[in-house]
Formats: structure tokens, C-alpha cells, sequence
């Protein structure tokens, strides 16, 4: 068993060691060929000076603070073994539950197994943020995940050669892959207490996920036919225009003053916006076609190819 362990590290000089070991022991108590790749996410404390002393270990440094997900991509884009495991630097996830996940996704044949964290140790506050945010994203997204922010996950590597991650959007990685077909299982996991350093977790961060939440629900509905939706839109307020703009003609024959009725300036607004939408539409969708064309990006994904 070959397996990359990222694990991107903000100010967590009290932990980057004690967790180092903790997933060499798990790696070398079931036999695996592993690395190990800590991402510096522009730390301000002792991280990387600490992180230089451990062997073995592939330590990616970061110019600066640029975000968890910034820092898992740049880790799982430096992976070079078929399964990539992720996990958070703070020792929360227990690398002793890397295994089970593992275990779980070859006998089901799974391409991504997250963790869940049924039992959390999170204060008050972050624990009912947290399940705000995920039956949010069921009602949106519908991953058939019960726990999308736990950072502890397996993934074959073949998953990422498509993807560049962005925002927050690390949180999101299952639903991202689910929509392109792989197949997404789920596992409970240990979750420990914080021991060390201070969470890095706030409300900006909860808003940039609840954007970038909205970004994966256009993505899964509309990325490869945005007509449909603004066209759509465009095409309901242009009716409702039409709409208005009989019910404006029939007031003025029936001698009523135009001069101070809403109905004209409603009529207006609901033809122009209308049009607004429906040609926004058109250039999103030109826009999507040259995108899937010009990258290595798809609206779809191609599992394997049988031939005799």
C-alpha cells in the first residue's frame, strides 16, 4: 500500500511533532510505503523550524497565509503515491483511524472515503455552526455526507487530476468529485480535543464557505448549461413584462393617466431586466464552452476504457 499524507499546518508548532509520529507509527504498523507532506501555510511561529527537524517528511513552504485550501492543494499536488490522505495539522483527526479508511475504501470500491466526526469535541458555538452549515449543504448540494468539513480523508489520486482547488472550497472536495461520478463512501472517526495552539476557525471563514457552498450548487445544476438557468430567469421576466405591458395598454385605453401609474415603469423594468438575464446567459454559456475547451477540465469524466 503506497499513501501521501498532507497535512496543511498553520501556527501549530505545538502539534506538527507529536503528529508527525503518530502517522509514521499508524503507516509503519500496517506495513505502508508513505510520505509524509507538511504545507507551511505562512506560519509566524516555530512550525517550519520544527517541522525541519522531523525525518522523513516533505515540508512545502508557503510565501504566505494563503488559506487551508490553498495548502491541501498544493500538498496533494505534490503527492506522488495512489492514495492521498488529508487531515487537519491541529491532531483533532486521529491518524490512527487512517486504516479504517483506507480498509473501507478498497472493500467497497470507493474512489473517496471522508471521515465523520459523530462525536465532536468543539466548543458549543463552532459544534451548532457546523450543523447549521451541513444541513445547509444537504438542502443545496446533497453529497450524502454527513460530516463535509472533517478534513480527514482518502482519496485515489486519480481524483485530483482535473482539479484545482480554490476559496474555501477544501470542505467541499466530495461534492466536487461526486459531481464529476466518482464514488464517495463515508467512515466514522475519532475526534480529539485541541491540546495545543488556537483554532483557526471564525466567521469570515464560515462565510467564504457558505459563497463558496453556493458556487458547487451552480456548478453541479448549471456549469455546463448556464442558459438554462438565466436564460430561464431572463425568459420568466420577459413574460411577466409582456404581461404588464397589456395590463398598461388596457389602463391607458380606458383613459387612466400614465403619468403617475407604476404599471409603465414595472413593464420596463421587467423587459429590460428579462433581456439583461437572457443575454447574460448567452455570454455565460459561451463563456463555460471556451473554459471546458481551453483547459484540462471536463463536464464529464471517463472511469476506464474497455477494449478487444
Amino acid at each position: 500500500m503506497e499513501v501521501s499524507v498532507v497535512i496543511p499546518a498553520y501556527n501549530e508548532e505545538g502539534n506538527i511533532a507529536e503528529l508527525h509520529a503518530e502517522v509514521k507509527q499508524a503507516c509503519e504498523q500496517n506495513n505502508y510505503t508513505y510520505e509524509i507532506i507538511f504545507i507551511d501555510d505562512g506560519s509566524s511561529d516555530r512550525t517550519v523550524e520544527i517541522g525541519k527537524t522531523l525525518q522523513p517528511i516533505k515540508l512545502i513552504e508557503l510565501r504566505k497565509n494563503f488559506g487551508q485550501t490553498a495548502a491541501m492543494d498544493a500538498g496533494i499536488k505534490a503527492a506522488k503515491y495512489p492514495l492521498i490522505v488529508t487531515m487537519d495539522g491541529d491532531r483533532q483527526n486521529d491518524p490512527a483511524d487512517i486504516p479504517k479508511l483506507i480498509d473501507h475504501l478498497e472493500e467497497n470500491d470507493l474512489d473517496i472515503v471522508s471521515g465523520w466526526r459523530k462525536d465532536r469535541k468543539d466548543p458549543f458555538l463552532k459544534n451548532f455552526i457546523s450543523r447549521g452549515a451541513n444541513l445547509l449543504r444537504k438542502i443545496l448540494i446533497n453529497d450524502g455526507i454527513h460530516d463535509s468539513g472533517c478534513s480527514l480523508k482518502v482519496y485515489k489520486k486519480e481524483c485530483f487530476d482535473n482539479v484545482t482547488l480554490y476559496g474555501e472550497m477544501h470542505r467541499f472536495i466530495p461534492a466536487l468529485l461526486k459531481i464529476k461520478g466518482y464514488k464517495v463512501g463515508e467512515q466514522v472517526v475519532n475526534h480529539r480535543a485541541r491540546t495545543a495552539g488556537v483554532t483557526k476557525y471564525n466567521w469570515r471563514r464560515t462565510f467564504k464557505g457558505f459563497i463558496d457552498m453556493i458556487s458547487v450548487w451552480f456548478w453541479n445544476k448549471y456549469a455546463s448549461r448556464p442558459l438554462h438557468l438565466l436564460g430561464g430567469l431572463g425568459g420568466i421576466m420577459i413574460f411577466l413584462g409582456i404581461i404588464s405591458a397589456m395590463f398598461t395598454v388596457y389602463f391607458f385605453l380606458q383613459g387612466r393617466g400614465m403619468s403617475e401609474s407604476a404599471w409603465p415603469i414595472l413593464t420596463m423594468f421587467l423587459l429590460l431586466t428579462g433581456i439583461q438575464m437572457f443575454i447574460s446567459g448567452l455570454i455565460a454559456d459561451i463563456l463555460f464552452k471556451n473554459y471546458f475547451e481551453s483547459t484540462r477540465n471536463r463536464s464529464y469524466e471517463v472511469k476506464t476504457v474497455h477494449e478487444n
